[in-house]
């Protein structure tokens, strides 16, 4: 594949075992013998002039841990981005757009790597308030909430949105509410009205913008449970609107059944992460899967579920190919992406 180097050299050594019959391990009583072949832990070899897809594949000769991981799930990744039979998703929960990953996915989109986004409302919100002029900053350091909340400043971690680019959102929300034809007012579903809502837009570094441009669905189960719901309801207190999400699960629907893989790339987990892997039980699940977390799994969380759990509810094929990573969504996804499309 295209951005290797050579194939590093593996050992493959026998390992001798012979668990004593007795409990002290200096018995000298008759032990029983049995080979096993194992792989050893391989080191990254270390190049300045290495690639992401180079550095990947070490990670995965590494083999253990956090890098054994990461190199497998961009493996993985990298087949799901090749298979031409392959329908591949984009889900996320989280602020992965006032995180830095707004570029990323928008390029994604616009390259044809992925075919349907599942996300939270609100990175659509803050997708579209950087499509209307606005923009995400860092806290200042040692400001406190009280201070930001006086100065106009919502906090998300260490990032901050001013109030007034949400009052700009929030206007060109309603104004584009106002032109939506009458007649589309109660008929559309969330991912149409995205749709249509993409089609306002000219920043050409939007998510939403570039989905509508290049016919890549953005469904969002939770779409009411953000800024751009608030507007919606507000609206509809005075001019009849709706949306129909039952709808939208016909569109996936009819999708999934045509297609004859899929994959998903799953950042974050939650309602995201369950719309993804649900839509595809009619198949017995998905083929290939990579998720991205930094949730735990003893509360029984689905973002902390790691993804062979999903083979017990039909959401995962028995055959499939996947991975959980651990770690910052913003920190790997662009290695993990970038490591695969080096590849092809």
């Amino acid at each position: 594949m295209r951005g290797f180097g050579s194939e590093l050299s593996r050992r493959r050594p026998v390992l001798t075992l012979t668990p004593s019959t007795e409990n002290s391990l200096s018995s000298s009583k008759s032990r029983s013998t049995w080979m096993v072949v194992v792989d050893s832990v391989s080191h990254i070899s270390f190049d300045a002039s290495m690639s992401v897809a180079d550095i990947m594949h070490q990670m995965k000769e590494v083999g253990v841990l956090g890098a054994g991981r990461m190199g497998r799930a961009t493996d993985i990744v990298t087949r799901m981005l090749g298979d031409p039979d392959c329908f591949t998703y984009l889900s996320m929960s989280g602020p992965m757009v006032p995180g830095g990953l707004r570029l990323v996915i928008s390029h994604l989109v616009r390259e044809g790597w992925i075919d349907a986004i599942v996300t939270s409302g609100a990175n659509i919100v803050h997708d579209l308030i950087e499509a209307y002029g606005g923009a995400h900053y860092r806290v200042p350091s040692g400001k406190s909430d009280q201070e930001l909340r006086i100065g106009g400043m919502g906090r998300i971690a260490d990032i901050f949105v001013k109030d007034e680019d949400f009052e700009k959102f929030e206007s060109e929300i309603h104004s584009f509410l106002e032109t939506l034809p009458r007649a589309k007012r109660t008929l559309l579903a969330p991912s149409e009205f995205i749709s249509e809502l993409g089609a306002t837009l000219t920043d050409s570094s939007s998510i939403v913008r570039q989905a509508y441009l290049n016919e890549v669905p953005i469904f969002s189960p939770g779409l009411m449970d953000s800024m751009l719901g608030f507007h919606m309801f507000t609206f509809s207190t005075t001019t009849e609107f709706s949306l129909d999400f039952v709808k939208d699960l016909r569109i996936l629907g009819s999708i999934v059944t045509e297609t004859k893989k899929t994959g998903a790339i799953m950042l974050g987990g939650g309602l995201t992460k369950h719309f993804t892997m649900g839509s595809t039980i009619l198949k017995g699940g998905l083929d290939m899967a990579v998720q991205i977390t930094l949730d735990r799994p003893e509360g029984g969380s689905l973002g902390g579920a790691p993804l062979v759990e999903g083979v017990s509810w039909k959401k995962i094929q028995q055959a499939a190919l996947f991975e959980t990573v651990i770690g910052d969504a913003t920190i790997l996804f662009p290695l993990l992406v970038l490591g695969a499309i080096n590849r092809q």
